[in-house]
Formats: C-alpha cells, structure tokens, sequence
C-alpha cells in the first residue's frame, strides 16, 4: 500500500468535509462522493473514467440520503500523468473537469487534447526550465540522466534535455526504465551510472520508478553521485531511506499547513476502519496484526493497543505538505465553480451540469488558508518551487530542508533564490564539479573533441598576436596593430616601442665614438694650427686639410643625430647632414689626390699644370662638388622627404620607431653620388701611389679610400638586412668607421711626425737631400 496516496485520498475526504460545514460556500448544498483506486494502472483508470462518466441524472438531491448516483460534476486525480491523459482523453467528451493535483506532464497544457483537464501543481515544463538553471548555476555542464519511461518522464525528460541544452549542459546518458520493466533493464540502467564520469544525475521519475533502480544501486554501491531530482520523488519521504542519496537537491511545490487534517488523519475509530476496506488494509499493514479474527496461527490479533500517534509513516506525517496540499486546492476550485454555477442560474438550483463547472473553473480564483487559487489559459496554476535539500540531521537521519525558492511569475533573472547553505553528495559543503573537461583559462580556446558532446573539448593556447580574456572562450582574438598579447595571453599591452636611444648600452658607445671622432678631429686642427708653419704641413696643402678637419667633424657630430627618437626634423637632418657633410669631405680628398698629382706633373720640364689648379680651383672643385649633393638633398626634401615612422612589420612584438626614407630614390642617389666621388679618388689615389712618398700623401690616402670604399660596400648588404634600431647602429658605424679610416690615415702619420719626430718636419727630409 501507498500510503502517501492515501493521505492524498484523506485529504480529500477532509476537504469535502470542510466544504459541506461551511455556510459561505456552498451553502445548504452538501458534496457527495466517490473514491476509486486507479492502482497505478492505465486499464484501470480508463476503467474507472467510465464509471465516473456513465451518470444518470444532474440533480442535486435534497435530505440526507445521498445513496442515489447522480452525475458526475468534477473529478479529483489521478496523481500520475499517462492516467491522467487517458482519462482526461475519455471524459473529456462529456464535458467533465478533470483537476489533477500531481499529473505534472507539459502535454496536458494543450487544450486542443485536453480541453477539460486543470490542475494544481504546476506544469513539468516549468520544473524543466527550474532545473537547467539549478545545473547552470552550479556550473555543472556535465550530467546523467535518467527517467520513468512513462508521458511523465518521457515528455519531463524531453523538457529538461531541451532547457539544458540551451544553457550549454551536455548529457553523457539519458537511460529510461519502468517499474515493470524486467530485472535485467533496471541492472543494466545501473551499471550505465555506475561506470559514468558524470558526477551529477537527474532523474525525472515517478517514486516507484525510481525506488525500484536506488534498490539495485544500493546491493553495489557505485562511486558518490549528487542527485538532481523532479518534484515526484525528491519531496516523497518515503525515498529519505536511500542514505546514499543525501545532499540530493530537487524542486518541490511549498510546504503548507492545513489547520485541523493532522487530527482528522489520526481520527480512526473502529467503527471507521471497519467501514473501510483501504484503512482496515493501511492498519494491519502499519501494526503488523489483524483486525477482528485471526484465521491464521501466526497472526496476532489487534487488541486496541495499537496507537498511531506513535506510527512513523508517509500518512501520518503532515510536516511536510506539499502534494496534499495540492488535492485540498483541487477539492476547493471545483466547489468553488460549483457555487458559482449555482449562483448564475439561479432558476434550476437543483439542476446543473458539468459544462457548467468546466465553464467556471476557467474563472476560479480565490484564496484558502493564504493559498491562492487561479488557472491560465492552459490550466494551469502559477508555477513556484521550493528547492529541497536532503541533509544529515544530528541523529543521523536524512530530513528534507527547504534551502531556496523558484517563482517563474518574477522577471528574468530574478526567479531563482537560495537562503541557506546546501549539504552536497557524502556530506560535503563544497560544491561537487561535474564537467567533461575543464574550464579553458584566459589565454587559450576551446577545440572540441571529435566526436563527443560540446563540453568535451581541449585548451588550445592562442596563437602568436592572438589572445582571449575569458574562461572557456571558443576564440582567439588578434590585438589591435600596435598591441601584442602579454605572456599569458590574456590581455592586450601597448607593444614596447624601439629605436636607438642615447639609455642604452649600444647607443652610448656609438654616441661616445661619434663624439671622441670629433674631438680627435679638432685636436689634429689645433696640432696642425700650432704647427701651420712647419714644412710638413705647408708641403700637404694646409688650406684643404683644414677644410677636411672641418667636414670631418662634421661627419662624426653627423651620426648623433642618429641617435634617440626619430622626429620630423632629425629625420631629415640626419641624411642629408651626412650627405652632404660626406660629399664635402670626399671633395676635400679629391682636391688633395689633385694637387699632389698636378704637383708631380709640375715638376717635369716645361709643365705649367699647376697655374690651372692653384688655390681657387681647389675651392671651386670643393664647392661644385659639394653643391651638386646640396641640390640633390634639396630636390629630396621638397619632393618626398624622410619622416618618422612606426614599424610595425619587422618585429611582431615590438614597434620599431625609425625614420622611413620617404623617396628611396632620393636616399640611393645620395649614397651614389658620394659612392662616385669615392670611386673617383680612390682611382686618382692609385694612379698617384707610386710617386716618391716624400713629396706626397697618395699612399695614405690610397690606404684611406680603400678603408671608405670597403666600408660602403659592406654597408648596403648589412643596411638592407639588419632589422630595426640595428639598421640605424649599421649606418652610425659605417660613418664613424669610414671617417675615422680618413682621419688616421691621412693625419695620423703627419700628427706623429710633428709629435714626435720633429727633426723629420724640416724642408730638407722632405726634400730626401739629407
């Protein structure tokens, strides 16, 4: 026996008691009845909803003798759904009002098939939803599931799997199993959960479904599994027995109190249960003896000892209203329309159909005992949930805790609530994980795995420039052009930006080169200025070699503006400063080569060579020269001059800050023209290296340009293929390195004879006469 079933049975009886004592509803109208078993069976209760419907006569009789039928107005049940469909689909025809307080199935809300059914307990459609987001909100995405293969947990399970999908949950198996399914499908929907990786199951079951399979699982305990169940078994306490199921969560419809039905469930006279083969049935079970004569020797007769105050069972127990609350609902909303059919025809008060109620249970809305009472559209009640808990108490036993409420009347977001702390599956306090995989962190995708579900997937890092800065992100994101991933690739950072500064280690030696070249240039003017009279210096044409001092330093000072962060003007001072400072000193070296082969040539008898290359040639040959490369940079700067840039190409990860050529036409000419006035000397030199050293410096400067053509030629290779601030570094070094090649060769050796061989710095030696 059910005796959960048959305190909803009781609860009716009371309702109905309580109706005919009231003098506001219903009054001087009493309420009959008929109570019929459906034994969980669908052959039943079909046969049942024709006895209900085979009424004869809609008259309400008047006195107390109620012992005629009449027809039948309302009906009250059935507490499962795939009855509940099949009577409905029978009476349904007749016009009768079925109001069901436990058929949760989402189907029966269509009216087109069901026009006449109501209820009090809320459509599975909204505990589905209730239910995605309960797994949602614990982060489980990972998830068994199981369920009564029945319309309840059929159309129930259909519901959830559909919610949960769109919260992005994925089920590793969905098994269905029925009470009267053969042993062999209850074993093998157990071992599915008890070799699953699902942490969490759901099932949505009917009670005697799923006792049946927490009966198999409990001869072989499986690995811990929290339990997610529906409103059918997670609120039954008959189901606390299962220890194994403690921390089981669930959604239940709220606990309630009816004033006055615990007494009326314990009021069992002898006279009652000997009228009633059901209660004299839930004595003998409950105290194990036997009512009146015992005809077997092993029976114990019940001697009025017996007291159920002290009985523990689901009949006994109104602590917990939930579902019998839902009949009281049901037995008030029919009598509700029923008075209110009454009261509009008020002509035939003792003639009414069950049309008339059906039309009237459409309207019904009213509050009993704080509850209130109303149907939509569909026939169904406003849906609230409270959301239970099975936990440990002290003594050991498992008690159900309400630990949150669900309204779906309340705005998005809003409906779900939790006001207490949760135990968890073995008495945990932490929330236990169920995942397929785990949480992809910042800095890397997802990538699923073929051929298992969405939440089976690895963690990819992002590719290079790519990052993504949320958990479990199915994509990577490139950062904007002048941002690069940090090392975790979670976040976009400004790239560093680079360019040779005078900060650095490599900037500084340059930039101390450059500016020791420049010094070393004067102090060879201040030698040469101090000794301007001596015969080494006058021999060497003095005029050119200070004009060559002169744009030496230049060339050396040239390379600083290399140096530190490109800008509009040094971008354009740099190369043109070093074109031309170049081409100056380059002429300066031609016009010496010149002299010191117009002076060989002027030796020879009858030559007169040296009147047309005398002093103001020299400066016109250094002033033409160097006028050419002038114009060259001017035509440069007007048509397309070089500006700073950001180079965002060379390096990923890094901006390298440089000055762009603006005309690489411009730029190559420049180094062409100071590469032919090179090649130019450098031939003249050659052709002059033979004459007798004491009369000239061809051979140093021979040494000079051979050291100046040696570093350019290296120079363009290394200057196309060195990547960012080290382009700059090869361009300093070429200039300090072809200027200082000019400096020591040709001003060296005269330096240190002035030095530190005076007595070589007379007309004589030079002259070789000595």
């Amino acid at each position: 026996m059910d005796s959960r079933e048959l305190q909803f049975s009781r609860a009716m009886i009371f309702a109905i008691e309580e109706i005919n004592n009231s003098t506001e509803l219903l009054p001087g109208i009493k309420l009959g009845y008929q109570i019929h078993d459906s034994c969980a069976s669908v052959p039943v209760a079909v046969h049942v909803a024709f006895q209900l419907s085979n009424g004869l006569d809609p008259v309400f009789y008047k006195g107390d003798n109620c012992s005629q039928s009449g027809m039948v107005m309302a009906i009250v049940g059935d507490s499962g759904s795939t009855r509940s469909i099949s009577i409905s689909r029978i009476i349904g025809s007749f016009n009768i009002p079925l109001v069901s307080h436990f058929s949760t199935c989402a189907c029966l809300s269509d009216k087109q098939q069901y026009p006449t059914f109501f209820r009090t307990i809320p459509s599975d459609q909204f505990q589905a939803d209730a239910l995605a987001r309960l797994v949602k909100f614990f982060g489980w995405t990972w998830i068994g599931a199981v369920r009564s293969d029945s319309d309840y947990g059929n159309n129930g399970m259909a519901a959830f799997l559909n919610a949960a999908q769109k919260e992005g949950i994925c089920v590793e198996y969905s098994e269905s199993f029925y009470r009267t399914h053969p042993h062999s499908r209850i074993q093998r929907v157990a071992e599915v959960i008890r070799r699953s990786t699902a942490m969490v199951i759901v099932a949505f079951a009917a009670s005697g479904d799923l006792r049946i399979l927490l009966e198999e699982l409990s001869r072989e305990p499986s690995p811990p599994r929290q339990w997610i169940g529906s409103e059918s078994w997670v609120t039954n306490p008959d189901m606390l027995r299962f220890s194994f199921c403690a921390g089981a969560i669930g959604f239940g419809i709220p606990q309630s109190v009816i004033p006055g039905l615990r007494e009326f469930m314990l009021d069992l006279s002898p006279t009652k249960l000997a009228a009633s083969p059901v209660l004299t049935e839930f004595w003998e079970d409950s105290f194990n003896c036997k009512l009146g004569k015992s005809t077997a020797k092993d029976e114990s007769v019940c001697d009025g000892s017996e007291d159920i105050e002290t009985l523990q069972s689901p009949y006994t127990d109104t602590s917990q209203l939930r579902i019998t609350n839902m009949v009281y609902k049901a037995v008030y909303a029919i009598a509700h329309a029923i008075h209110n059919a009454v009261c509009q025809d008020k002509n035939s008060s003792n003639r009414i159909e069950s049309k008339q109620v059906l039309s009237q249970l459409k309207k019904v809305h009213f509050s009993q005992n704080g509850y209130d009472v109303s149907f939509d559209a569909n026939g169904d009640p406003v849906a609230k949930y409270e959301l239970v808990n099975w936990q440990k108490s002290e003594s050991g036993s498992i008690e159900m805790v309400t630990v949150g409420h669900y309204d779906a009347s309340l705005p998005v977001g809003q409906e779900f609530r939790i006001i207490r702390n949760l135990t968890w599956v073995d008495g945990g306090t932490q929330v236990p994980v169920s995942v397929c995989s785990d949480s992809c962190p910042p800095g890397t995708r997802k990538v699923l795995q073929k051929g298992k579900p969405i939440c089976c997937y690895d963690c990819i890092p992002c590719p290079e420039g790519e990052m993504s800065n949320a958990t479990d992100s199915t994509d990577c994101f490139p950062c904007p052009k002048e941002f690069w991933p940090n090392a975790k690739k979670d976040t976009c950072l400004p790239k560093p930006v680079e360019f040779l500064s005078f900060d650095e280690v490599l900037g500084i030696i340059l930039a101390a080169f450059s500016v020791g070249g420049a010094c070393l240039a004067i102090v060879i003017v201040a030698v040469f200025f101090r000794h301007r009279t001596s015969p080494i210096v006058r021999a060497n044409n003095s005029e050119l070699s200070f004009l060559l001092l002169f744009s030496l330093t230049l060339c050396f000072l040239c390379s600083l503006t290399f140096i530190g962060a490109p800008s509009d003007w040094s971008c354009m001072l740099r190369h043109t400063a070093f074109g031309i400072t170049f081409v100056l000193c380059i002429s300066c070296v031609l016009g010496k080569t010149i002299v010191v082969l117009m002076a060989f040539k002027a030796t020879l008898p009858g030559s007169n060579v040296m009147k047309w290359f005398g002093p103001p040639q020299q400066r016109m040959t250094v002033v033409s020269f160097t006028f050419v490369q002038v114009l060259i940079c001017t035509i440069w700067l007007v048509v397309s001059p070089p500006f700073p840039m950001k180079n965002l190409t060379v390096y990923k990860e890094r901006i390298i800050l440089e000055c762009a050529l603006g005309s690489a036409i411009g730029f190559w000419v420049v180094l062409g023209y100071i590469g032919l006035l090179a090649f130019l000397c450098f031939a003249l030199a050659v052709l002059a290296r033979k004459l007798p050293d004491s009369f000239n410096e061809a051979k140093f400067i021979t040494f000079s340009m051979l050291i100046f053509c040696a570093v350019w030629i290296t120079f363009i290779p290394a200057y196309v293929s060195s990547p960012g601030k080290f382009t700059v570094a090869v361009e300093i070094f070429a200039i300090l390195a072809s200027s200082f090649g000019l400096i020591l060769c040709i001003f060296a050796p005269k330096c240190f004879i002035i030095l530190f061989k005076p007595e070589k710095n007379t007309k004589k030696h030079l002259m070789n006469k000595n």
